[in-house]
Order: C-alpha cells, then structure tokens, then sequence
C-alpha cells in the first residue's frame, strides 16, 4: 500500500494513529507549519527540523511515530539516495566527541590542509588510519589508561612476512585488568568513582553499586582465591550470567529469567570437569547439594580470606601477545572455533566504545549480554577502560523490570540486540518507562529491522543508534555507525577505524569504494587485535586460503556478503556460507539438521536454512523436510518437534519460524546440496508477504 506524503496527511490519520481530536489537530497544525517552513526542502531536512522541534515525544503511539517518519520518506528514492536517514550530527557537538576531538588535534598535521572538520573530514581521516594503522594506534594509547611495564618497541612491526596482520607492540609488557582497575588521570577515574550498579531481577526498588577502589579489591580478593585453589596453566571456564560477581570470575546454581530458575549448574556436571565453583542466584548460600570436589563461592572466598591481605594481589605481568582468555565462534567455515584473545584484544575492544559509542566517564553503559558471546569481553573493557560505569541486570531483559532499571539506573548508552527491541515493541512492556537519559543505543549481534529501530530510538527523543557488526576473532567490529555521520535504521556508515574493507565481486576483484555493490566483504589483514591463530582448525586456512590479493598483501576473509547502498551506508545481508545468524548467535545449518534428525519417524531428509525479511530484521529459520513413502506429517506439527529438538539440543532461544515439505531437495550433478535455490525460495515468499 503506498504511503501518503507529508502534504497529504489529514487530521484523522492522526486521530487513527492515537491522538485525541484535540491533541491531533495541534499536531496537524505543527507539522503544516514546519513543512511550509521547509517547503521544497530535502526530506531529510524536513525530518531533522521535526526531530529538533521534538514534534514527537515518547510517549506518542508507536503508530504516530510511524505514521510521521514513513510520511516524510514517502517518496524517497534509496536507490539513488541510499537509505533514509534518522539522525544527523553537529559540528559543535562532534568537536566534543572522543573521536572529533582527536580529529581536530591530529587531522591538520596528518591530512595536511585537506582537514576541514570532524563531519566534513571523517571519511578521508578514516582512509588514511587504514592506510596508516599504527598512527592511529600511536594517538589511541594515549587516550586510553593502558600503562606498559615495558614499553612496546615500536606499533607494529611486519618484517616477519609469516604473520599476515603483523607483530604488533612488540616487545611489550603488562596487565590489562590491571589497567582497568587502577585510577588514572585520562580518562579521569578516581578510587571513589562509581565502577558498577547492578539490581536484581523482582527488587525493583533497590540500586546497588560499587566504586572502583571496591571492584578492585573484590577481583584481588578472587584472584588470591584461585591462586588458592588452582595452578598456573589450570584452564578456568565461566558459566553464568553476566553479573556484578561475573566481572571478577564460575557458574551459578540457577540462573533467574522472568521469576523462574532455570537450572545450570547440574548441566555445567554433566561435562564432568575437575571442580566447579557455584555462585548462588540470590542470597548468600546455594541452593542444591554440590559434588564433593566442588565449592560454594562463599568457601572459595573463604580461602582468601585467611591471608594476612586479602584483598591485596600482586599483578602478573606478561607479554603483549599472552593469552587472556577463550572465546568460540561458529564463524565462515560452521564449525566452532576456538580462538585465543591476547592483552591486544582488550584494547582493540576498548576502541569500540571510545571512538564509536563515544563512551566517556560520567555515562553509565549498559548492554545486557554474557561472557560467552564475544559481546560480553568486549563491553567489559570498553566500559572500564573509558572510566564510564557499568550497569548489570541480573535477570531477564525483556520484561519491564529491566526497563525500569535502565531509567532508574539513568543509562546514558544501551545496548541491545535487535531480538530484544522486538521483544520489546511487541510487548509493549516498556510503556510509561522514562528513557530520556539516553544519548545513544548500540545494536549488534544481527541485522536490524528498520521499524524496530525507529520504535528504539523514539524512545529517547530519537537518539542515535549506533550499529556493530564484527567478530570473536576480530576482537571488535569492523564496520559500524558513528556519531561523527548521519545514521539510517539498520545500516551502518563506515568502516571501523585503522581498518580496510573492500566489497569482491563474483571473481574476488574488489568494486570500486564509490560504487553499490553487494558482495563478499574482504579486510585488509593488518588488524591490531585480531586473531593469528586458532587451538581446534588451521587459521590461514580458514582466513587467508583462496582469498584474493589487493595492493600487494592478501586480503583476510571474514565471511559476511555486504551491501553498500549510494551514499556509502552499508547493509549485512547474511554469511557466504551456510552459516546462520539467530537471535545474534551464530549457528551452522549443519547443526540445526543434526539436532533435527530422528524428531520424527516420518521424516527421511531435513534441510535447515535462514533468511532474513526483505524490510530487514533478524534472521529466520526455516526448514524443508522430505517425508518417508507412504507417510503424511503436518507442517505445524513438525514446527514444534523441530523447535522442542533444537531448544534442548542447541539454544533455548532459537525456533523454526516455517516448516516446507517437500518432495526432494535440489541438488548438483554431483550430489551437493544447493541451499541457494532454498534459500530464494524462501526469500521470494517473504517478499510476497510482505508485500501482501
């Protein structure tokens, strides 16, 4: 159905978007106003100018907000234009920005007088940190609290040809928790600032909080605690939530969502490892009979708390390049990887939030995720290397509980998957809920639905909404959104900083930076941070074999098909391979299929595949099925047995959102599976529906 302009509209479309006739008819009048002022003008103007009036509060129905975006961008062309944009920067407030500001320090003596501005200048200063990456680095570790034991020798070195992203700080020593918990005078953190709030779920009227002094007494007091209890070269896994005693360390009896528990620690048995410490999901004792080799937290800490000091750790410092922790990603090949973050990923992560998200001391950043999504390592050090406080929910974030929590918390920058914000809108569950404290949202983990996004953003008066989209084995993002350029609902505007992107064609040769283009995306291998070794599968095989050469170095693959839109915006449009992105967790078809097999008698070959909506959106996953010779299965029946096998198998968040019975499935000559042709079909359903 075509959408009316804003010239168009009448009072009662108002009225039938939720406004009383009065309150309609002041509205109706505001926007005549502000087009007659605009008449003739971009429609991106019209919107800024309606945004800056703030003619749409939080509080309208969700169908006004709708009702007036899509009026202003009725006949706007993205084919020419590219995507319609939401937000827009200014020149004063962008000098203020982490990013701008170097810009205006730096810009002049690297870009010559080719330097104008933080807006004007952003994509040229962008090109040469990718050209140039370790002066980028060099003014970087001066903004963040880094402090070396031993100073590296130089950025980066690349004389050793067999490492294709470099050696990088070489020769450097430290502790990077350390530089998380230590005061500093840049970014600005004293023993008294405000490290952590945090509420528990169903305690809606009590804040908790910790300053930095006891956050960092709370970690040396666990860290004499292991070295109690363990050995040096003990491999140590977390299994649990992402909450205040997370952020020091091991699993926890239960984990609390919507007033329920769900049991963890009997699962974290079932893999029988040597010894587990188990947290309590509420009060001081744990609530279930523990193995004899395994401790309550409140005897682990017991350990430590006989020493003479014991919230006093001496910290072990290392080489630059030594191994913090173990991430797993089921990334371009299906199969999970086991990759290995070293003390560079920390600061690659922390680069995230200052240059990006803008995260400065005094905000208080909340992104509800855990420490087995690369999500939960990443906002760690973005939120302590940049002096802002953290806030943790320790419960479900899809009810009105969590919302409460980021109002009374007073969340400057949240963080979201879109999952969540569907959630969210679908339940109106965050109505009433004062969210204007809100100078930005971040969005990562999977593509973005463009509605949900406008629903997210006119909740703070339409703040910017900062989209991610990068890699456990990047250690960051590799593109995004900026505060430094116009955004537009589920893109992102550049590559990240000191980073290279390029867009391959069919036959690995990269189209032009100016050009609309969909295509496998390739980094230029020179990436402070990034994983040169994998512990389970061959890393240059999995990320250089076959990938084409560029400018006289080998582009690294990383796995995602991208599109860049006119106006240089790009858009995710899914994996090169069979990989799948649901609910922000990446998967394999092979996995689904293989929790899927033997669900039922009737079914002799299933098929898993994901696409995403044409308007955007998260992923959906679809199965084909071929049934037995002489056997007859409902759709919807089959629905629910591949869910219920899948929720116990891989994830209790992923389900099947359509079952197709088929004859056969399409195959090659040679008796490969074509999801491609699948895979289309499935798409060309969606557009008819979406259509309809």
């Amino acid at each position: 159905m075509e959408r009316k302009g804003m010239d168009e509209l009448e009072v009662n479309d108002i009225i039938k978007a939720g406004l009383c006739i009065e309150d309609a008819e002041e509205l109706h009048k505001t926007l005549t106003e502000t087009i007659g002022a605009a008449k003739g003008s971009d429609p991106r103007e019209v919107w800024q100018k309606l945004v800056a009036k703030r003619v749409l509060n939080p509080w309208h129905p969700h169908a006004l907000h709708q009702l007036v975006y899509y009026s202003v961008y009725a006949h706007w062309d993205s084919t020419n234009n590219g995507p319609p944009l939401f937000w827009f920067p200014s020149l004063d407030q962008s000098k203020h920005t982490n990013l701008g500001r170097i810009m205006e320090v730096h810009g002049p003596r690297l870009l010559g007088t080719s330097y104008k501005d933080p807006i004007s200048s952003f994509n040229l200063f962008q090109k040469f940190t990718a050209q140039h990456p370790e002066a980028y680095w060099s003014i970087l570790l001066k903004e963040l609290p880094v402090v070396f034991r031993e100073p590296p020798r130089c950025i980066l070195d690349t004389t050793d040809k067999s490492k294709r992203g470099g050696t990088w700080l070489p020769g450097s020593v430290l502790n990077i928790a350390e530089c998380c918990l230590q005061p500093c005078r840049h970014p600005r953190k004293d023993d008294d600032s405000l490290a952590v709030i945090w509420r528990d779920e169903g305690c809606d009227s009590k804040l908790h909080s910790m300053t930095l002094k006891e956050l960092r007494e709370r970690v040396m007091l666990v860290a004499n605690a292991v070295d109690a209890t363990f050995s040096k070269g003990d491999a140590i896994a977390i299994d649990m939530p992402m909450t205040v005693h997370a952020i020091g360390v091991f699993t926890q009896d239960f984990i609390l969502r919507g007033g329920r528990k769900f049991p963890l620690y009997s699962r974290v048995v079932e893999a029988a490892p040597r010894k587990v410490i188990v947290l309590p999901v509420t009060g001081e004792d744990v609530c279930i009979k523990l193995r004899e080799q395994d401790q309550s937290w409140g005897d682990f800490l017991a350990s430590a708390k006989r020493l003479p000091r014991p919230n006093h750790f001496s910290p072990v410092y290392s080489p630059i390049d030594f191994p913090t922790n173990i991430l797993f990603s089921s990334g371009t090949t299906g199969e999970p990887k086991a990759v290995s973050w070293t003390q560079l990923s920390p600061i690659r992560a922390a680069n995230d939030g200052w240059a990006y998200v803008d995260l400065q001391v005094g905000d208080v950043f909340c992104y509800p995720t855990n420490l087995g999504w690369v999500a939960g390592p990443i906002v760690l050090y973005e939120a302590f290397l940049s002096g802002a406080t953290f806030a943790l929910y320790h419960g479900s974030p899809l009810g009105r509980g969590f919302g409460k929590f980021v109002q009374d918390a007073g969340v400057s920058i949240l963080g979201t998957i879109p999952t969540m914000v569907k959630a969210w809108k679908s339940t109106n569950c965050m109505e009433g809920l004062n969210w204007t404290k809100i100078r930005s949202f971040v969005t990562a983990g999977e593509a973005s639905d463009v509605d949900d996004g406008l629903w997210l953003s006119s909740r703070a008066y339409y703040k910017p909404i900062i989209e991610v989209c990068g890699g456990t084995e990047l250690a960051s993002s590799y593109l995004q959104g900026t505060l430094l350029q116009p955004q537009a609902f589920g893109a992102l505007s550049t590559a990240a900083m000191a980073t290279g992107v390029v867009i391959l064609n069919d036959n690995g040769v990269p189209y032009p930076d100016d050009q609309p283009c969909v295509g496998e995306v390739g980094l230029f291998p020179l990436i402070m941070g990034a994983s040169d070794k994998l512990l389970n599968a061959d890393h240059d095989k999995i990320y250089f074999k076959g990938m084409p050469m560029y400018k006289g170095m080998q582009l690294r693959r990383h796995g995602d098909v991208i599109k860049r839109t006119a106006g240089g915006y790009f858009i995710v449009q899914g994996r090169a391979d069979d990989t799948m992105n649901l609910g922000g967790i990446k998967t394999s078809s092979v996995e689904i299929e293989r929790a899927c097999s033997n669900v039922d008698q009737s079914v002799v070959e299933n098929i898993a595949i994901s696409a995403a909506p044409e308007d955007g959106g998260p992923e959906l996953l679809v199965m084909f099925a071929v049934l037995k010779d002489g056997y007859s299965s409902k759709p919807e029946d089959l629905q629910k047995k591949f869910t219920r096998a899948i929720q116990t198998n891989l994830n209790p968040l992923f389900k099947v959102s359509l079952v197709r019975i088929v004859p056969e499935i399409p195959r090659t000559s040679s008796n490969k599976l074509m999801r491609r042709v699948l895979r289309d079909q499935v798409k060309k359903e969606l557009s008819v529906r979406s259509k309809i």
